[in-house]
């Protein structure tokens, strides 16, 4: 079997400016949905698995001379794809476990901020998440990480560094978090506000949290969700988790309609505004780093306050108007959405075998 682990197209994604040619297999809206950036779609799905004979035309009119990467969702049928494609001459490969692996992907890079301290972005291209490890004096904290913690042991063990908190900015719908599970293995609490944690230790609106000579202020921005946080990192960098975008802000239904909150979507739109409000008034300066990134992100994914001010036209709405196109443009719902958010409040128990499979698919958590 020819496979490429998705850590190795990753870094050739990266590094090689011509890289390979990554096909994928899957059908058109499969792929529309969600796909590796930069990848190509022959929909021969149904060819390959009834009779693989019947895919060649297609693939035979891929260009000749480059590597081509086959993938589907879990690598089985584009492996198929790799047989024909062989047979036919090509120098193909399939990505190992397919969309799948292709989702459990991570990289890593500092953040350009004024601090004492460094802040290390995590970003999962797969799924558009970002997570972040903020280390001073020998400390560090987590915040946001996805269930896959071996990038975070790996960063701490860059810098060197002992964890002391893991933090989520708010229980979340598109991803299974790992926070409760990292902050297990290493002794130290998880926190999360308590209007989102039925097992956390609770943070609050105004309290500090220092992190070796760094104090990290909490400020409650609900909207996405009843118990959305914000962080202030020494009034250089704000994380600000699903609230605030770059180019967008957080959708404001996915609590409801999960039978999580006691709320209505309008509600929570005009929630949404005044947080957004409380963050406005944040210096221009300060780097703004939400939880996502609508595309397959490149760490460090940044703007400053002041940029993203000129950027998000949501910003521009008033009260009444914002209200209004939050509660009615709703965009398609992040895959298994429910799920997803009543594992992370502690209401429903996964086993592990099955995260991976329950997370799969696009991020969707900001309003379009």
């Amino acid at each position: 079997m020819q496979e490429l682990s998705p850590d190795a197209l990753s870094e050739q994604l990266r590094d090689d400016e011509e890289g390979p040619l990554v096909l994928d297999i899957r059908h058109e809206a499969e792929f529309e949905e969600w796909h590796v950036p930069g990848s190509v779609n022959v929909d021969v799905y149904d060819e390959l698995t009834e009779d693989p004979d019947r895919a060649e035309p297609a693939l035979s009119e891929l260009p000749e001379g480059s590597e081509i990467v086959t993938v589907c969702a879990a690598g089985v049928v584009s492996q198929t794809a790799t047989d024909v494609l062989r047979e036919l001459g090509y120098d193909a490969v399939t990505l190992a476990d397919g969309m799948s692996g292709w989702s459990r992907v991570h990289r890593h890079a500092e953040v350009p901020a004024d601090l004492d301290g460094t802040l290390v972005q995590v970003a999962r291209p797969g799924k558009g998440c970002l997570s972040h490890v903020l280390v001073s004096d020998g400390e560090a904290a987590v915040f946001d990480p996805s269930h896959y913690l071996g990038e975070y042991d790996a960063v701490l063990d860059e810098y060197d560094a002992e964890l002391v908190g893991v933090f989520d900015t708010h229980a979340h719908a598109d991803h299974v978090s790992g926070a409760a599970e990292l902050a297990d293995r290493h002794g130290v609490p998880y926190s999360l506000h308590q209007k989102d944690a039925l097992d956390a230790t609770p943070i609050e609106d105004g309290q500090v949290v220092t992190v070796g000579g760094l104090d990290v202020e909490v400020v409650h921005t609900p909207g996405h969700s009843e118990g959305s946080v914000s962080f202030d990192v020494g009034g250089a960098a704000l994380l600000t988790g699903d609230t605030l975008f770059h180019e967008s802000v957080g959708r404001v239904e996915l609590g409801v309609e999960a039978g999580i909150e006691d709320a209505d979507v309008e509600g929570n739109a005009a929630t949404l505004y005044e947080s957004l409000r409380r963050l406005l008034d944040r210096p221009d300066d300060a780097v703004v780093l939400p939880a996502h990134d609508p595309g397959s992100p490149e760490p460090p994914v940044a703007a400053t306050l002041g940029e993203v001010k000129r950027r998000n036209a949501d910003l521009d709405r008033d009260r009444e108007s914002f209200v209004a196109a939050l509660a009615s443009d709703v965009p398609d719902h992040p895959p298994n959405f429910e799920r997803v958010k009543r594992t992370n409040v502690g209401r429903e128990s996964v086993p592990a075998a099955e995260l991976a499979e329950l997370e799969l698919g696009p991020n969707n958590c900001a309003a379009e």
